[in-house]
Formats: C-alpha cells, sequence, structure tokens
C-alpha cells in the first residue's frame, strides 16, 4: 500500500472511532443505555395469575371479568418491575360508574398492596367530569376518594388527546420513582403526572379491572436498568 494512501486510511479509521466514542457517551448522557428492549408479555394463561377475576384469552386479547364484585387483577407471572416503561391497549365501556381499567405495578406477594394508574372510560367525554378520567391510587392507604378529599385535582384528570371511550386506546406509562407519567395514543403531552405516594419502589404488575369487565392486549415492558 501506498505511503500517502496508508496515512489517510489511518486518518479516516482515527475519524471513524471518534465518532462512535462520542455517539457512545452521548447515548448514556441522556440514559438511553440504561434501557433494556421491550419485552412483550405473551396473552396466553401460563403467563398469567389471577386474582378476583377470571381471564379469557382470545388472539392478542385478554378480557378480565369480575366475579366476587371486588378489585380485580391479572399478575404477569415472573415480572418484577422497579423503573421502567410499560404499554399496552386497553378498552372498556361508555357506562357510568361500571368501567375502570388500568394497571398496577410494584405488587406485593400478598396482593394487598400496590399502586396502580386506571381509567374511567365513561368519564373521557363527560363534560362535567373529564377532569376525573384517569386516576392514580397507592392501594390500600389512599384510594381514590382519600385522594380527591385531601387533593383535589392532584391525583386524577383528563385523558389527552380526546378519546373515544368505546374504542381501544394506547396507554404509555413511564415510571421514574418516585415520578410517574401516562401518555395516552401516541401524544407527546402527558395525560397525568404525579408522584408516587407509596415508599414501594418494586414488585410485581398486572392487568387492573374494577367494575364488570375490560379488555387488555399488546403489553409490553421496558425495564431500566440503572441502578438508583
Amino acid at each position: 500500500m501506498r505511503p500517502r494512501l496508508h496515512r489517510e486510511r489511518l486518518i479516516f479509521e482515527k475519524k471513524i472511532m471518534k465518532t462512535w466514542t462520542s455517539l457512545g457517551f452521548a447515548l448514556a448522557l441522556f440514559g438511553v443505555n440504561n434501557l433494556v428492549a421491550q419485552t412483550p408479555v405473551a396473552a396466553t394463561p401460563e403467563k398469567w395469575t389471577a386474582y378476583n377475576c377470571e381471564a379469557e384469552f382470545s388472539g392478542d386479547t385478554i378480557h378480565l371479568v369480575n366475579t366476587v364484585g371486588k378489585t380485580g387483577i391479572l399478575w404477569a407471572k415472573n415480572v418484577n418491575l422497579k423503573n421502567g416503561v410499560v404499554e399496552l391497549d386497553i378498552k372498556g365501556k361508555d357506562l357510568d360508574g361500571e368501567s375502570f381499567v388500568g394497571v398496577a405495578f410494584h405488587g406485593g406477594d400478598n396482593n394487598q398492596a400496590y399502586d396502580a394508574i386506571y381509567f374511567r372510560p365513561f368519564n373521557f367525554r363527560n363534560p362535567e367530569k373529564k377532569d376525573r378520567a384517569v386516576q392514580y391510587i397507592d392501594w390500600p392507604d389512599n384510594d381514590w376518594d382519600k385522594l380527591r378529599e385531601k387533593h383535589p385535582g392532584k391525583y386524577e384528570h383528563a385523558v389527552v388527546p380526546d378519546t373515544d371511550p368505546n374504542n381501544w386506546f394506547h396507554v404509555k406509562i413511564v415510571i421514574q420513582y418516585p415520578d410517574i407519567k401516562v401518555y395516552v395514543n401516541g401524544s407527546n403531552k402527558p395525560t397525568l403526572m404525579v408522584s408516587q405516594i407509596s415508599k414501594r419502589t418494586d414488585g410485581k404488575l398486572g392487568l387492573w379491572s374494577d367494575g364488570k369487565e375490560g379488555w387488555f392486549k399488546g403489553l409490553t415492558i421496558t425495564n431500566d436498568s440503572k441502578k438508583r
């Protein structure tokens, strides 16, 4: 190889290495390297454990039916979430007081303690109650009624953008303890931003339903591997 060509090749290789080093630094700086790839949770019975509900599996859809008049949760097996991103599609009904659907997280082993984000589809377009369309709770110590009484408007909000209460809607929940942000239908504007009340920093993840029934599909989990 001629000396001039050899020198030019070495210079080119050094530039490439410098570019990749800079890119890696930038990704680390913005936390991209801390996110593990999305992990889907299959809609098959062996992946789930039902509590206070019955689950019907059809294709990629899970239909939860509340059977005992209490909140039902379908816990994902072998899933422990600390910080990360939860995404899925949810569908309820536009029936006043009969459709409450969402996600429970940081759940304890006894099913009696967890945080949750849930939706009231019947309030999505209700002009008098639209500001009560999405809710955060810390069960059992801080349910919706206690939070509404002590902190009106802080832990519940309207859904952004406008969403059909009878159709599927996409939900993205970003958890960076204690901060929680909820996005709907691909919006860049959070529908809800709250700080967790509970001191739980990790735990089980499940599909949450309080009412007659709810539908869920396409659950994916992206864990944040960064130690905090």
